[in-house]
């Protein structure tokens, strides 16, 4: 049971002396999986880091940390995957990187339990919700099927001015910053 269940907690749990690949090597050897060099190509490719995989984690940026802290989660394909606050502390372009880090494993059949206070990224991410509240599930469905719990939708012209976050994903031309400006 433990080979199928994997976890990232809140924060990354990278060492930091080690560079990307031996992160990965060091964690499928501990979970001894056959031909761990290979697993570790595998994850950086699959994650976008095969560029940075020699150098040191210390030198990665905090979208990378946590793309690679997932990564090692993934060593051995267990097919569930715990996510704690995956985008905790990290700037607009590197919560994308993880929003596209997370779509990916859902689409590759892993399943992906999000614990998020960030309710915009439960939104984005997830096929089914379970609103928490002073330790008990007290609401849980489809995005669709909570929003059925509420009135009727009201139509009125608004004028939006872009958020903050847009402005700057717009600038620095981020990936996914079309994403962003369409919500």
């Amino acid at each position: 049971m433990r080979s199928a269940i994997s976890l990232t907690g809140q924060f990354a749990a990278v060492d930091e002396v080690l560079t990307g690949r031996e992160n990965l090597v060091l964690i499928a050897r501990l979970r001894h999986v056959a031909d761990p060099h290979r697993v570790a190509d595998d994850l950086l490719a699959r994650f976008s880091l095969t560029d940075a995989a020699g150098r040191a984690a210390s030198t990665y940026s905090g979208g990378m940390r946590r793309r690679l802290d997932i990564a090692m989660s993934l060593v051995g394909d267990p097919s569930v995957v715990f996510l704690d606050e995956p985008t905790t502390g990290l700037d607009p372009q590197a919560r994308l990187e993880v929003w596209d880090a997370v779509r990916g494993l859902a689409a590759a059949g892993t399943t992906v339990l999000l614990t998020t206070q960030y309710l915009e990224e439960a939104e984005h991410l997830a096929d089914r919700i379970a609103i928490l509240h002073e330790g008990r599930i007290i609401a849980e469905g489809t995005l669709a099927e909570l929003r059925a719990l509420f009135p009727p939708v009201t139509r009125e012209y608004v004028e939006k001015q872009p958020s903050l976050e847009q402005i700057f994903l717009a600038i620095v031309g981020a990936t996914g910053a079309t994403e962003a400006e369409a919500s």
